[in-house]
């Protein structure tokens, strides 16, 4: 994959095998709620008092530390979403791997530097940065599971696979931090934290948990096979099987995922902000499952109409993450529909996050109609 352009082609999936609306589809429904979704659902269901309103409200945020809500399931997910494209993109060069480290080298290091600049880097304020983030943990993890796919076939990264996940459980579970004990993990005396603390440069963030960083050095980790998980639906959705047997697969796997990692998290605490060994798999038994979902009603039902709204999203995901940073489309949305929102009393928030969010959909709709996409 080329360095940051902007490129009039879709992306660089170009081969045999037909593209999966699907993909595109719950990439954009997955970013839709990290670019405003969230509040969207928030503002709506806070108007009411219920309480069935209440719990599908906390639904739309993380927990604050052990168990899982639909909106811990939006990053993993994602992440899982950039490994099951992997497959199509990298397959070609299975037989002459080498000559894609080049382009992987140069995605990784490209997203890595957006994350940097989406931190502050720019200011020069490099004690103060935040030196981990979203697009570097999603570049480090690409980075690894591509040249993983490459150098290993399925069972090789079957058995890497497991080896992290039973390694990082290991290592929370049986080595403690200086002065402290074995298998701590709460937030003050994790090992994750602690290694954090102790080599983590710039400035460890009080809204990212204060005792280390959520995306910081031990939890990337694990992150590689949430990546991986997607790499192996990526094969299993690319392989010559019936449409309705690659939908028993990937059902069958989600509900296993989540049945393990439920049961594993019964003494691995299911921790997003550690990113535990049980947190990846429930959060990527859950993400088969919706794949599963999408794929069946997109690419074999062929019902696809009512995907269009995610598609255009998830066509241009890393536009929609990093431009409400440049373009203040809440402030876009208080222009046009600030009057009406001060005269809806209630339901004025709700309005302008309404406005917000189309705001940013008619942006990337117009990129879309252009067939402008950002390409890493």
């Amino acid at each position: 994959m080329s360095s940051p352009s902007v490129t009039r082609n879709v992306d660089d999936q170009k081969n045999s095998t037909p593209r999966l609306q699907s993909l595109d589809a719950l990439r954009g429904f997955d970013m839709f709620w990290i670019a405003g979704g969230d509040a969207l659902a928030t503002s709506f269901l806070g108007r009411f008092d219920s309480p069935a309103a209440i719990r599908l409200k906390s639904q739309f945020e993380h927990v604050e530390w052990e168990g899982f809500r639909f909106y811990d399931l939006i990053f993993p997910l994602f992440m899982f979403l950039v490994g099951c494209v992997i497959p199509f993109s990298l397959e070609k060069f299975r037989d002459d791997p080498r000559s894609a480290y080049g382009r992987i080298l140069r995605r990784t290091a490209a997203l890595f530097a957006l994350g940097l600049i989406c931190n502050g880097l720019l200011k020069f304020d490099f004690g103060n940065l935040r030196y981990a983030g979203v697009l570097q943990r999603i570049a480090v993890c690409y980075g690894i599971t591509a040249v993983l796919f490459l150098k290993f076939k399925v069972r090789g990264q079957i058995i890497v696979a497991a080896a992290i996940l039973l390694g990082y459980w290991g290592l929370l579970t049986f080595v403690p931090v200086p002065g402290g004990v074995a298998g701590d993990y709460s937030k003050a005396g994790n090992l994750a934290g602690y290694l954090d603390r102790s080599w983590l440069p710039g400035k460890i963030m009080e809204q990212y948990y204060g005792y280390g960083d959520n995306e910081g050095i031990l939890s990337t980790i694990p992150a590689v096979v949430t990546v991986m998980l997607g790499v192996f639906a990526g094969l299993w959705l690319k392989s010559s099987r019936s449409n309705w047997a690659k939908i028993g697969g990937l059902f069958a796997c989600g509900v296993s995922c989540v049945v393990l990692g439920t049961l594993w998290g019964r003494s691995f605490p299911i921790i997003k902000i550690l990113w535990t060994s049980s947190f990846v798999l429930v959060a990527g038994g859950w993400s088969l499952l919706l794949l599963c979902v999408f794929y069946t009603i997109i690419d074999v039902v062929r019902w696809q109409k009512w995907s269009f709204f995610w598609t255009v999203i998830g066509m241009n995901a890393i536009v929609m993450y990093i431009a409400p940073r440049f373009i203040d489309f809440d402030r876009m949305a208080v222009f046009f529909f600030g009057g009406v929102a001060r005269l809806s009393g209630s339901g004025g928030d709700f309005l302008l996050e309404v406005g917000s969010m189309g705001a940013k959909w008619l942006f990337l709709y117009y990129l879309y109609r252009n067939r402008i996409f950002l390409r890493l």
